[in-house]
């Protein structure tokens, strides 16, 4: 009886192991704590012309908000774009080409 509970146990333990790395999202961090720079990232999701979810190189996700004449109006989801972050806002923003 106790060596089937425990084989059932362990069997959970390593299924749950298994899984959790993949249930696991990235970490999202505010785009102001991003140091400035320029750097190549991974859109998922486009909110509006001014602001889109994205994958740092790191792989942590920041919102990043367009400004002046910047805007995500043409980009779609799983884009790579070459931004440049100054202060947590996105004033220059390229589209990658494949």
């Amino acid at each position: 009886m106790f060596a089937s509970i425990a084989r059932l146990s362990l069997g959970a333990l390593l299924l749950a192991a298994t899984l959790a790395p993949g249930l696991a999202s990235a970490a999202t961090v505010s785009a102001s704590l991003v140091p400035d720079g320029t750097y190549v990232v991974q859109v998922e999701a486009v909110k509006d012309a001014q602001h889109a979810l994205v994958l740092l190189p790191n792989g942590m996700e920041t919102t990043l908000t367009a400004t002046g004449s910047a805007s995500f109006a043409k980009v779609k989801p799983h884009q790579q774009l070459r931004v440049s972050i100054i202060a947590g806002k996105t004033p220059v923003l390229a589209i990658n080409r494949r």
